[in-house]
Order: structure tokens, then C-alpha cells, then sequence
């Protein structure tokens, strides 16, 4: 009686469930937000922050790429369950990691991220970008 009565709840708490609405392309999300946040981070070396207001908007370019990996798992987004969710993932936990480091003003651990943030962008572009970093064989060196 018990399971009846939790499948029950639990059909009733997914019937209810909002729907994700996404707005703009995987395209517009790339190129509108998540590279120009990721550039933040990546190159927050070249002017690093000086006061309170730089950090926070460091902060906030982390956290962008933070909440963006989990953009990137919204069901209508997801290509897969397992390369895709993955991938998103990385994003989602160097975003996290930044998103600390720049609260805490660890400009050092900002910079320690670079790889770890390059490898998940760089991951999931080999897995779902076609040709991506391939050279065709008349390219110039």
C-alpha cells in the first residue's frame, strides 16, 4: 500500500513539474555567454582584479559558467546521457571551482583553472563539434 501510495506522489510531484524553456540557440549560448565568461576566467590574469567591485564581477563570469553546464543538461539541450551529461558536468564543476576561488580573491587558484577549464571546453568540442580542430589537408601550416 505504501509503494502505491509514494508512486502516486511521486507521478503527481512529475505531472507537475515545470517545463524548461530554453530561449536561444546551443549557438547564442556558446557565443553570447559561456565564451565570454570562460574568457574571463582564462584571462583574468592579464588585469587581475584590483578591488572589491572587479572580484565580484569576476565572481559573477564564474558562476556564469558554473550555472551554464547546467544549461547545458537541460533535457532539450542534452545530445546524450553520458558524453553530454559528463562534459557538462566539467563545465558546471570549473565553473564552481572559479566561482570559489574568485569569492575567496585567490587569484592563484583562478589561474590554476586555466587547464581544467580548457579541458572540459575542449572535451566536449572534440566530442560534439564536427571536424572541430581538424585541418583540411590543403591548409597552410
Amino acid at each position: 500500500m505504501r509503494a502505491v501510495i509514494l508512486l502516486l506522489l511521486v507521478g503527481a510531484a512529475l505531472a507537475q513539474a515545470p517545463t524548461f524553456q530554453p530561449v536561444g540557440t546551443m549557438s547564442q549560448l556558446m557565443v553570447d555567454v559561456i565564451y565570454p565568461a570562460s574568457d574571463a576566467i582564462f584571462y583574468a590574469f592579464r588585469e587581475p582584479p584590483k578591488n572589491e567591485h572587479e572580484w565580484n564581477v569576476l565572481q559573477g563570469q564564474a558562476l556564469i559558467v558554473a550555472e551554464s553546464g547546467n544549461l547545458l543538461m537541460i533535457p532539450s539541450r542534452a545530445r546524450d546521457q553520458d558524453k553530454w551529461m559528463a562534459d557538462a558536468k566539467l563545465l558546471a564543476d570549473v565553473g564552481a571551482a572559479a566561482y570559489k576561488a574568485a569569492k575567496s580573491k585567490n587569484m592563484d587558484g583562478i589561474i590554476a583553472l586555466n587547464q581544467q577549464l580548457n579541458d572540459a571546453c575542449v572535451t566536449c568540442h572534440q566530442d560534439y563539434r564536427p571536424n572541430y580542430r581538424r585541418r583540411t589537408p590543403d591548409a597552410k601550416q
